[in-house]
């Protein structure tokens, strides 16, 4: 059986890892359209905060994969702050550059083939039994197939270097009226440098870059800018999981936890998923399973943002009230 997998990234190094473990016989190909896996545009394109614990730490990161261990988390919904303590060794910061690049090397350790500079632009190029979409949002197989019916948000973050807001266990998310959030989080402690940026649903007249400065100004950050990047969010799951001889992963199927905009955990668990619905010739049941894992939280969220649109439209400041009864029954807010 053949497999090629189009893209490098932590969704599809996490389908060749599951694959190649439970049948070393498959032939896994991973397409990385950058020249290196992981040190690339796309690896510090998103937010590197992750949650391990549970099911969810099938591939536990490394020291140097690890910029910083949280320990706690404040949450604010207008005025309102919701503090939380995080068990020791279940949130870190990660190097994610560092932490692809160390699954990069366990799919090659395994035998998987990894291809750089290998751009796909048509499934009619591969040659195979089975494709693993890991191509991120949006999906080039989506798009080239036009069955990309997800929701999506916007992001626009920046990295500051020797910020004044740096706090080596700490993160802090911003819930606004306007049905979104912005975020601080630590990054390099070496340089003291701090992701600060926000993710907003439904923005097509939203300015992001000038409410990130709005926001700097507000709480008084300051640093040097250092990255900036941004894109597509997709909320929640991303139907179809499945489509002919085609699997997606990561943001091209389970997408993002709608509330925090956290998606690694979620490519990393679905990459396995699909692993082992392909070497144990169970393919059918991708789809199924997928929704067992994810659909709860999924529902939750996004019922939640349509009662967020009702009361935006009645009253602004209720959207706050209801993101508080949320984080009261929560229990712990990096999920």
């Amino acid at each position: 059986m053949k497999i090629d997998i189009v893209g490098g990234g932590l969704g599809g190094l996490s389908s060749a890892i599951s694959i190649k473990e439970k049948n070393k016989d498959i032939d896994v190909t991973i397409h990385e359209k950058y020249k290196k896996i992981g040190y690339n545009y796309e690896g510090r394109r998103c937010g590197e905060a992750h949650t391990i614990y549970d099911q969810w730490s099938i591939h536990n990161p490394n020291e140097k994969s690890i910029f910083n261990n949280i320990t706690k988390a404040e949450i604010y919904a207008g005025k309102k702050k919701f503090e939380y303590n995080v068990p020791v060794g279940e949130g870190v910061i990660l190097n994610r550059q560092e932490f692809i690049a160390q699954l990069g090397r366990k799919a090659d350790k395994l035998g998987a083939e990894i291809k750089t500079n290998s751009k796909i632009k048509s499934i009619k190029d591969l040659d195979c039994d089975y494709i693993i979409d890991a191509s991120g949002c949006p999906s080039t197989i989506k798009r080239e197939l036009k069955i990309d019916k997800g929701k999506k948000s916007n992001s626009y973050q920046q990295t500051l270097k020797n910020c004044n807001k740096f706090d080596s266990n700490k993160i802090k998310i911003f819930y606004s009226k306007n049905i979104g959030y912005y975020w601080i989080f630590p990054r390099n402690p070496k340089h003291k440098e701090v992701n600060v940026g926000l993710g907003f649903y439904k923005t097509p007249k939203l300015n992001l870059k000038k409410m990130l400065e709005d926001f700097k100004e507000e709480n008084n950050i300051k640093g040097e800018v250092d990255h900036v990047s941004g894109g597509l969010i997709p909320m929640g799951l991303q139907r179809p999981f499945k489509y002919k001889n085609i699997l997606f992963v990561g943001d091209t199927c389970v997408g993002t936890f709608p509330l925090t905009g956290q998606g690694i955990y979620r490519a990393i668990l679905s990459g396995d998923i699909a692993g082992k619905c392909i070497s144990e010739n169970r393919i059918n049941s991708y789809p199924k399973i997928i929704i067992r894992e994810f659909i709860k939280w999924d529902f939750i969220c996004k019922n939640y943002f349509f009662l967020f649109e009702i009361l935006k439209n009645i009253n602004p400041n209720l959207v706050y009230k209801l993101i508080s009864v949320f984080l009261e029954k929560r229990v712990t807010p990096i999920h």
